[in-house]
């Protein structure tokens, strides 16, 4: 399992990457292990305003579908359209293949997010 540093993660499995107001979010490389091979991602709208917590899309394995929350409330910017055509791309590198981009609109909603060492942690314990 790879955990990287300089990332904030969510006990969905989400990892949150912060440059200025803007949270970039995929899912954990112990989420893609977990689901198997991905062959499907749904995308939310851009402009689409989501609370922390909600549901932002939805991740289809061979395994199983699993809904994806966002772990920081905000308003959609940007969406990963390479992940339409090619979903697998986020077992190749979860962390480079990420899924969607929002403004942030509270910072405070990263308060609640664990360190890549509380994240292996909490992983470890899940295994």
């Amino acid at each position: 399992m790879k955990v990287l540093e300089g990332l904030l993660y969510s006990e969905d499995h989400e990892w949150v990457k912060v440059e200025g107001n803007v949270a970039t979010i995929g899912i954990s490389d112990f989420a893609q292990h977990q689901l198997g091979d991905i062959v499907f991602v749904e995308l939310p709208e851009v402009d689409a305003e989501i609370e922390k917590g909600d549901v932002f899309g939805v991740i289809e394995s061979v395994k199983a579908a699993s809904d994806s929350f966002l772990p920081v409330g905000g308003k959609v910017i940007e969406v990963n359209e390479a992940l339409e055509d090619e979903p697998e791309l986020i077992n190749q590198d979860a962390y480079e293949n990420w899924i969607v981009k929002v403004e942030l609109m509270d910072e405070s909603d990263l308060d609640g997010l664990m360190s890549p060492a509380e994240y292996e942690e909490f992983c470890n314990k899940e295994e």
